[in-house]
C-alpha cells in the first residue's frame, strides 16, 4: 500500500546515507543506520546497572562504557536518579536531555562510528568487544521518565471522520479546530512500554437505546496510530513555535488505546476521561529530532490564518511512513505529514497560558489518518463506527478489537538508500478481569 502524498511543496532536502564501519548499518533495509542513532536504555536485569544505549546496524552500543573509556561526554549515561511508573529506580535519558549539548553529542558519536571518522573505537578490538552487543539479544526498558502526558487531536482526516460519524458532515469539525490544536491532559501513569499486554477495561457505558448506564467491559475497544513528541528542555513560560521546536528532543510511536463506548457516554462536556486512562503504548527507542531533520515537509494549506503564536514558520512536519498491523495483517498505512498541527505548534500552544513544560513531557499527536479508507489510523474509522466491518486476509472481520488481538505500529522515514526506523510499538489485548465490584 502506498503512503499518501500529503501536502505539496518543497521540504528540507533529504540527506544521503552516512556510511559506517559497523556491520549492517549500511543496509538499506536496516532501521538503524548511522543517520539514526536512536536513544534507548538496556535492561540488564538489575536497575542499578541499566545503561543508556544507541542502536547502530545490528548492534547496540553501551554509551556508559564508551564514556568511561574517555570517548564520549557528558557523564550522564548511567544515572538511576528517578522513579519510573513501576516504582523502581532506573536509568533514563532525562538527565542528558536536560543538561547536554545534543548536537555536540551527536556529532562526536557520528564521528566515532563513521566509515572514515575517528578510529579510536574502530581500531580498538578489545574495547569494541566490551561496548557492543547484538541488538537481537538486547532487552529494552524505559528510555525516558514520563513527566506529564498530553494527547492532541491534530489530524484533520481523523477529526473530520469522527465528527461526521457523530455530528454529521456539515458540523464535522468543531468551530475551534481550525484555529488551535485541541488536546486533553492524559495520565502519565497509564503510559506503558511496547510489549506490555493491555487488559480490556471496565467502565460506565450507555447505548442509544438504553434507559440507564451500566458498568461493563468495553465492547468497542480501539487503537489510535499516533506519533509522540518527547520534550527535552523544560520551560516556564510561553514559547514561540521556533522555541518549542528547539525544545523537542525526539519522537516515538504511540498507540492511544481507546474505549469508544466509555468515551461516547462520558465525553460531554469535558472530553475524554476514563476512555483514555487504560493505557498508552510507546516504542522503546526515542528517535532524535535531528535524525528526522532532512524529512521535514511544509505545513498544509490553511483554511484560515492561525493566530500569531501558532503561525507556521517553516517545514515542521515530517515525511514518515506509518502502518498498523493486526494479528500479522497490515490494516492501514498513512504518513505523519497528514497532521495539521506540528508537535512544535502543540507545545507552543500548551505553553501559551504559562503552563510549565518539563523534561520528559510526552505529547501525543492524535490519530493520524489519510484521505482513503486504507489510510485510517483507528478501527473506529476503518469500520465507520462498526457499520462496515473490516475484513482481514484470514477471512475474519473486525469492527473493534477482540480479546487476544495483537497490535503493532510501524514507522520509518525513507531516504536515499536508507531509512530511519522507529522500532516496535506493540501490545496484545487480554480479556477483562471479572467484575471488580461484584461480591
Amino acid at each position: 500500500m502506498d503512503a499518501p502524498t500529503g501536502p505539496t511543496g518543497t521540504g528540507t532536502p533529504k540527506m544521503t546515507l552516512l556510511r559506517s564501519w559497523v556491520p549492517g548499518a549500511n543496509d538499506p533495509a536496516c532501521p538503524f543506520p548511522l543517520n539514526n542513532l536512536p536513544c534507548g536504555v538496556i535492561d540488564t536485569g538489575d536497575p542499578r546497572t541499566d545503561f543508556c544505549a544507541t542502536a547502530i546496524g545490528d548492534q547496540v552500543l553501551n554509551l556508559a562504557l564508551l564514556e568511561e573509556a574517555g570517548l564520549l561526554r557528558p557523564r550522564v549515561w548511567r544515572q538511576p536518579s528517578a522513579t519510573m511508573p513501576q516504582g523502581t529506580m532506573r536509568t533514563h535519558w532525562n538527565g542528558f536531555m536536560a543538561m547536554a549539548d545534543w548536537d555536540a553529542y551527536r556529532a562526536a558519536l557520528t564521528d566515532l562510528l563513521a566509515e572514515h571518522g575517528n578510529p579510536a573505537l574502530r581500531d580498538a578490538p578489545d574495547l569494541r568487544a566490551q561496548v557492543f552487543a547484538p541488538l537481537a539479544q538486547a532487552q529494552l526498558t524505559w528510555p525516558v521518565r514520563i513527566a506529564e502526558y498530553t494527547d492532541f487531536y491534530a489530524g484533520r482526516h481523523h477529526a473530520t471522520n469522527v465528527g461526521t460519524m457523530f455530528r454529521g458532515a456539515d458540523n464535522a469539525l468543531p468551530p475551534n479546530w481550525l484555529h488551535m490544536p485541541i488536546g486533553y491532559n492524559g495520565r502519565a501513569s497509564s503510559v506503558v512500554l511496547s510489549g506490555t499486554d493491555i487488559r480490556r477495561p471496565w467502565g460506565q457505558v450507555k447505548g442509544p437505546d438504553e434507559d440507564a448506564p451500566r458498568f461493563a467491559p468495553s465492547a468497542r475497544f480501539d487503537l489510535e496510530l499516533e506519533l509522540g513528541a518527547v520534550v527535552g528542555r523544560a520551560s516556564h513560560g510561553p514559547l514561540t513555535v521556533d522555541q518549542a521546536d528547539a525544545n523537542i528532543f525526539g519522537y516515538v510511536l504511540l498507540n492511544d488505546w481507546s474505549a469508544r463506548d466509555i468515551q461516547a457516554w462520558e465525553y460531554q462536556p469535558l472530553g475524554p476521561f476514563q476512555a483514555k486512562a487504560t493505557a498508552t503504548t510507546i516504542s522503546p527507542w526515542i528517535i532524535p529530532a535531528a535524525a528526522l531533520g532532512s524529512f521535514r515537509v511544509p505545513p498544509p494549506v490553511r483554511d484560515v490564518p492561525l493566530l500569531p503564536h501558532l503561525r507556521d514558520t517553516g517545514p515542521m512536519f515530517y515525511d514518515i511512513d506509518l502502518s498498523v498491523t493486526l494479528n500479522g495483517h497490515r490494516i492501514a498505512a498513512t504518513n505523519a505529514r497528514e497532521l495539521s498541527y506540528s508537535a512544535a505548534q502543540q507545545l507552543a500552544h500548551h505553553s501559551s497560558s504559562g503552563c510549565p513544560m518539563r523534561t520528559g513531557d510526552l505529547l501525543g499527536s492524535g490519530t493520524i489518518s489519510g484521505a482513503e479508507r486504507a489510510e485510517r489510523g483507528s478501527l473506529l474509522e476503518l469500520s465507520w463506527g462498526g457499520k462496515t466491518p473490516l475484513t482481514l486476509p484470514d477471512g475474519t472481520t473486525r469492527s473493534f478489537l477482540e480479546d487476544g488481538d495483537h497490535l503493532a505500529l510501524g514507522g520509518a522515514a525513507r531516504g536515499d538508500g536508507y531509512q530511519i526506523g522507529f522500532g516496535p510499538c506493540e501490545g496484545t489485548l487480554l480479556p477483562a478481569h471479572d467484575d471488580p465490584f461484584k461480591g
